[in-house]
């Protein structure tokens, strides 16, 4: 990975994912690891796989790379690319070329984690090209073959406040880090012990008041006995 930022946002587009889908077997997503397509290309050894690729209905397994021949033919069904000086015009060229000709990925993304700029393409399966895809009025953009979208929010990640890139579900929600659970079970915690508070107080309150009311009652009807009383001594005298 090219910086700090760069790693920590494969590991979290990697981790949302899984966690997301942690109930399904029938996918597998993994970052910065070969992908073989053919055995020449195995043995030169010359193909860097992508930042982080999706890949549909096969088995959800530890693999150290991933192998074409060997999964059945199934290629990546999406690719993330995140871009630096460095990478970009590998990523513009010969990997984007290759994900279009010879893999046939459908889904093609190019992020910047320092800038924060994103872009979209969709393979024309007649020219085996891409072609710009473009956002929808809120600014994220659609991943058809998993049925969700990308979309840049800013947040805090392994200590780091940035623009990350996140997965979306149809309804444009966050799919949450495990980090993010954690604070937000602290908060829901922290929000029930303040609800628990305020119930204990309203009940000494409550409780307070009660006992007010009681010994007013009391006095009150000592008051009225020693009245009826004095009314009774007048009437015998």
């Amino acid at each position: 990975m090219e910086t700090e930022r760069h790693r920590k946002q494969m590991t979290l587009l990697i981790e949302t994912l899984e966690s997301a889908w942690r109930d399904r077997t029938d996918f597998y997503v993994g970052g910065n690891m070969f992908i073989y397509f053919s055995e020449l290309q195995a043995k030169k050894n010359d193909f860097r796989g992508p930042d982080v690729f999706v890949v549909l209905d096969t088995e959800r397994r530890e693999r150290k790379s991933w192998v074409v021949w060997q999964e059945g033919g199934r290629t990546p069904d999406v690719v993330i690319e995140l871009v630096s000086p460095s990478t970009e015009a590998i990523d513009r060229g010969e990997k984007m070329r290759t994900y279009a000709k010879l893999l046939h990925v459908a889904a093609y993304y190019l992020f910047d984690p320092l800038s924060g700029v994103m872009e979209a393409y969709a393979l024309d399966m007649a020219s085996r090209s891409y072609t710009v895809a473009p956002p929808d009025a809120d600014g994220t953009f659609p991943c058809p073959p998993l049925g969700l979208k990308l979309g840049v929010r800013r947040g805090v990640y392994q200590g780091l406040e940035a623009d990350w890139l996140r997965w979306l579900d149809g309804e444009g929600r966050v799919l949450s880090s495990a980090e993010e659970d954690a604070r937000a079970a602290r908060e829901q915690a922290r929000s029930a012990a303040e609800q628990a508070r305020a119930a204990a107080e309203q009940a000494r309150a409550a409780a307070e008041q009660a006992e007010e009311e009681a010994r007013r009652r009391g006095d009150m009807e000592r008051q009225l006995a020693a009245a009826l009383a004095e009314i009774e001594r007048l009437k015998r005298g």
